[in-house]
């Protein structure tokens, strides 16, 4: 264990080592077998003894690779990027990766199109203990997935697919529908003992980070437990695997498509966006301890999508938008949503068919939209308008 930040005046490595030990990681000067170096990334303080330190473990472990076979390794990060679709972040433990080389990541599959490494440069291999970024991939896999290389796409894919049926064998069950509404309710009748939740985010770090502080909302009546994690929009899955296993949606960063939107509302599966983690967290808490009165909600009025962007020198982007479904009015708030993922929340600073200001634009019409202060507005966007109204239970 590296104990970094040494040269900082506050610091306290002793601490560290106690907090350690709650990982079942005991110190060796405590009488443990955790090898702990103290240093600092600043001053370079004790970097060579963290390498002595890891040469020694690779040896006493008898860590070792061969460079000839097919790579395998694990996945460290997984993300969607707009332009690039899934890319994902390598660490090759054994093998050497190839640029062309058909690799199955969990439950995606592809052939590596790019690879660079960590200075950002394009190479066409990769050896052990090489951290490599990749696309070529279908889909975003789960941090932690576990890659290997493959010489037949064809088996690969036939894997997959093995793959992902024993995952809905697994997660699917039978329960009733469970809302945060009604969530205290069944804790106190004894129905529920525990909350099922599905996470989708934006990039597969912030799906990590919320699935562990979730889990730490457990208690003595329920636990809460995460039976998927993924990178993306909500999709119809998430909503079927959700109506199936009597779970939660957690969005973080993402929305439903409309598809899952529509879905949800008719098999009544709870979807709960944010964009703040603590919200999340302090929303679900209140509900576990029945203290869930929210006085407020968001009124779904119409979705637009953007097709042309108009610049006008005095006031910014205005988006040429044509109504996908509902409305759009002009004291509607709209959410930016590029690829399933949030963007912004705006206010309509203007509303306007052809040059007439208006008051609202129904479904299959054109209109321009004009944000109070979000200007990088781009073809393809999807505006979804929304009100907040008050309300009482």
């Amino acid at each position: 264990v590296a104990i970094n930040k040494m040269d900082k005046p506050t610091a306290n490595p002793d601490k560290i080592k106690e907090q350690l030990t709650k990982y079942d990681l005991i110190p060796e000067e405590w009488g443990g077998d955790t090898i702990c170096v103290p240093v600092s990334a600043v001053t370079k303080m004790n970097i060579d003894k963290l390498l002595e330190a890891i040469l020694l473990v690779a040896e006493m472990k008898e860590l070792k690779a061969n460079p000839n076979r097919a790579a395998k390794g694990i996945v460290i990060e997984a993300r969607l990027d707009k332009n690039r679709g899934p890319i994902a972040t390598l660490l090759v433990q054994n093998g050497t990766l190839h640029s062309g080389d058909i690799i199955v990541a969990g439950t995606s599959v592809g052939r590596v199109r790019v690879m660079v490494d960590d200075k950002g440069r394009k190479v066409n291999e990769a050896g052990p203990s090489v951290p490599v970024e990749i696309m070529g991939l279908a889909e975003a896999p789960q941090a932690g997935d576990a890659f290997d290389a493959v010489s037949d796409e064809r088996l690969a894919r036939e894997l997959v697919e093995q793959r992902k049926q024993k995952q809905k064998e697994e997660q699917f069950k039978s329960f009733e529908k469970v809302t945060l509404e009604n969530l205290f309710s069944s804790l106190k009748e004894g129905e529920l003992k525990e909350l099922n939740i599905i996470v989708k985010a934006d990039v597969q770090g912030s799906v990590e980070a919320v699935k562990q502080s979730l889990e730490k909302l457990s208690n003595e009546e329920v636990r809460v437990k995460i039976i998927h994690g993924g990178v993306g929009a909500i999709n119809e899955s998430d909503v079927m695997l959700a109506n199936a296993s009597n779970a939660i949606i957690v969005g973080f960063n993402v929305r439903p498509d409309p598809v899952a939107a529509q879905n949800a509302e008719r098999d009544g599966v709870d979807i709960r966006c944010y964009r703040i983690i603590y919200d999340c967290i302090d929303e679900i808490q209140a509900a576990i301890k029945g203290m869930l009165a929210p006085k407020f909600r968001e009124v779904q009025q119409g979705r637009a999508e953007v097709r042309q962007i108009v610049k006008i020198s005095s006031v910014g982007n205005i988006a040429g938008c044509y109504v996908l479904s509902g409305k759009v009015t002009r004291n509607s708030k709209i959410r930016v949503v590029r690829d399933g993922v949030v963007i912004t929340e705006d206010e309509i600073s203007s509303l306007r068919r052809f040059k007439d200001d208006v008051k609202e634009v129904a479904q299959n019409f054109e209109c321009g939209i004009g944000l109070a202060k979000f200007n990088d507005i781009k073809e393809g966007d999807i505006f979804e308008a929304f009100t907040i109204e008050e309300y009482r239970d």
